[in-house]
């Protein structure tokens, strides 16, 4: 590597010729794919945009303009060139680079960014604060004054948070700059009659005859008159590209394009008129997700995100890339139960919102393509769309991750809830997910649904307890119903017990032999989720030192309350674990069901995630800071046992809120 080790600010890039930066764009590819192979990580998207963004930073100064992304996971090649090479070799760990954008980690970095369809929307903000404080550039009054420019695509245009942000941008007074990053893709195929028109555009002759004239353009649209405006205010490249009955001019937005956006000397062009232009604009951009890896380029759903990789290259074969199992994950599990249920009911329908992948859909739409569909960026849609197919009779069942579920939880209020229909959630990615890190963990699921009369929480802790619940909340018709599981492999430690049936609001004893009315017990576990298994290990750590009974709670609502009172009014030290926020949790549950049945609930100690930000690291690094794996649980049972306050477990809490607190550089 030539230039990519002496990038420390964006002016070390201004220095280069324009010739050197294909140069430089080969390198940053070669940087990223070398890093993921070995780590995991975003990978096709942030190679499909590294010319995008050399460009924008070659033209643009975003030490003083705001640079906003929407989908997060396309800024790698923006941390690289912003100084952050050498945090590269760490990503998506403390240490290291994070695999989205982090205002702790850089002054260029403006917002956290996880969820897709935000950018456009806080971008206009940013573009209204700086009108205010008189800091917008103005090409007459304030020509040093700062530009905005928001980096949208993976088809979160179609989200309809963007929708609104397009709407409030047409009315902006001043320079604005959307990059629309089209790729022809979402983290899937992008579903939708908007993907379709994106379709229509990137085929027709716009993309391939630059040079078509402007003027005939002017005359062929009915009241073109922001593009006659734009012809005067505009230099002669964009002329010759404004694109021909835009669909973004109906929002007020003038739009280029779609030009190459691999050619770095044609990005800088438009870019540098772009840059003087004083009204809000759309520059369409074209892009080849997985651009230089040539597996990415041709499965870019599979490189969207992998796990860490091999990359072998033949003669005979070509590139060859070998992404090795680690197991029989959750969603795995969850692809085949829900074949096998849609197979024996076909009343059961299913539906995704962009991640048939990263939720196991994709096997079952492909095999039930009838009853099963991807909405694309949408979750709000994709919740009332559920509502009413179970207003029609139908059993739907919508797999979202748990931090995205947030987005639709409106709809699940008062399209699903309120009108008392049985739509089934399946939140996937719930709790602590690694090294995406806090935009992605699952932490506040169960307090959200919790607030909804009458609806069912349930937590799955290993594949046959995924399938159970499955098939409770099939036959569950009188409420909207949801199960939780991890971003995690299933655990095999109870593949040899059976299990039995989840019955409403009724938890399972993981450990039979002890007899809760009757023997003496140092300590109880209720654990909603995984953490049971581990509780378990916890148990068998401790061996015949302390008398552990293990339950799995099921159920988060309704509580299993035959046995709080059992185990309060013996006063049993009883430990709540969840791998969820500690306010609206599961554990609060069993203190406010301790509460309606007058108990004393001073000898319940509450183990959730602390109330603060857990950031990116492996899994398991996550959960052993936070006290939730095995060790963690196994110091809380000899605490509870021997009495003591649960000082110590607040002490370590405090001390992972401060390991988890970055400043400000």
């Amino acid at each position: 590597m030539n230039y990519l080790p002496n990038i420390k600010t964006p002016a070390d890039l201004k220095k280069l010729p324009v010739n050197a930066l294909t140069e430089l764009a080969g390198e940053i590819r070669a940087a990223i794919i070398e890093q993921v192979s070995k780590t995991g990580g975003h990978l096709a998207p942030n190679l499909g945009v590294v010319e995008l963004t050399i460009a924008m930073h070659y033209v643009f100064d975003f030490g003083h303009d705001r640079l906003l992304f929407d989908v997060g996971h396309q800024c790698y090649p923006h941390k690289l060139i912003t100084g952050r090479f050498d945090k590269l070799g760490k990503l998506r760990t403390r240490e290291g680079m994070a695999g989205f954008p982090d205002p702790s980690e850089s002054k260029y970095d403006l917002f956290n960014v996880g969820h897709a369809g935000t950018g456009i929307s806080t971008a206009v903000g940013m573009a209204r604060g700086d009108t205010l404080a008189k800091q917008a550039f103005d090409k007459k009054s304030n020509p040093k004054g700062r530009r905005v420019v928001t980096l949208i695509g993976d088809a979160s245009i179609a989200n309809g948070v963007a929708m609104e942000g397009l709407n409030n941008a047409g009315t902006l007074k001043r320079q604005f700059l959307v990059v629309l990053n089209d790729n022809g893709m979402s983290i899937a195929k992008p579903q939708g009659a908007l993907a379709q028109y994106f379709d229509r555009v990137r085929m027709s002759h716009t993309y391939t005859d630059f040079k078509k004239s402007a003027g005939k353009i002017l005359e062929s649209i009915p009241g073109g008159s922001l593009l006659r405006d734009a012809y005067h205010r505009t230099g002669e490249a964009t002329k010759a590209v404004i694109a021909e009955n835009s669909w973004f001019e109906h929002f007020g937005l003038l739009t280029v394009g779609p030009i190459d956006g691999h050619n770095i000397p044609e990005l800088i062009e438009f870019f540098s008129e772009a840059r003087e232009y004083d009204k809000p604009m759309v520059l369409h951009v074209k892009t080849t997700k997985g651009k230089g890896l040539d597996v990415a380029e041709n499965d870019a759903t599979t490189f969207h995100s992998p796990k860490p990789f091999t990359v072998e290259r033949d003669e005979a074969l070509g590139c060859r890339v070998e992404i090795p199992s680690s197991g029989r994950s959750f969603t795995g599990a969850y692809a085949e139960a829900m074949k096998d249920l849609m197979e024996r009911d076909d009343r059961v329908v299913a539906a995704t919102a962009a991640m048939p992948d990263g939720t196991g859909i994709a096997p079952v739409l492909k095999a039930h393509p009838d009853r099963v569909w991807d909405t694309g960026i949408c979750e709000s849609h994709a919740m009332d769309m559920m509502a009413g197919l179970a207003k029609t009779g139908f059993k739907p069942f919508f797999a979202v991750y748990a931090t995205f579920f947030q987005r639709a939880f409106d709809q699940a209020f008062q399209e699903a809830a309120l009108q008392g229909l049985p739509v089934r959630l399946c939140l996937d990615r719930a709790g602590l997910v690694g090294g995406d890190g806090a935009v992605h963990h699952g932490f506040c699921d169960v307090a959200l649904l919790r607030t909804l009369p009458e609806a069912v929480i349930t937590a799955a802790i290993d594949e046959p307890s995924l399938l159970a619940s499955l098939e409770f909340m099939r036959t569950y018709d009188e409420a909207l119903s949801s199960v939780r599981y991890p971003r995690d492999n299933v655990s095999p430690v109870l593949a040899d017990q059976p299990c039995p049936p989840f019955v409403l609001g009724k938890a399972r004893n993981l450990t039979p032999e002890i007899d809760i009315e009757h023997d003496e017990i140092d300590v109880a576990v209720l654990a909603f989720g995984t953490p049971a298994i581990a509780a378990l290990e916890a148990a068998a750590k401790l061996g015949d030192s302390y008398r552990v009974a293990v339950f799995d709670a099921r159920f988060a609502k309704p509580i299993d309350e035959s046995l709080v009172r059992k185990l309060l009014s013996r006063k049993i030290p009883t430990i709540t674990v969840e791998e969820h926020a500690p306010m609206g949790g599961f554990g609060s549950a069993v203190l406010d069901a301790a509460n309606e049945l007058g108990l004393d609930a001073s000898c319940v100690t509450k183990l959730a995630l602390p109330d603060s930000w857990v950031l990116q690291n492996p899994r398991s690094a996550q959960l052993a800071e936070t006290g939730l794996d095995a060790a963690g649980i196994a110091r809380a049972i000899r605490q509870a046992a021997s009495g003591e306050s649960n000082s110590d477990e607040a002490r370590s809490q405090v001390e992972v809120k401060e390991a988890n607190r970055q400043p400000a550089r």
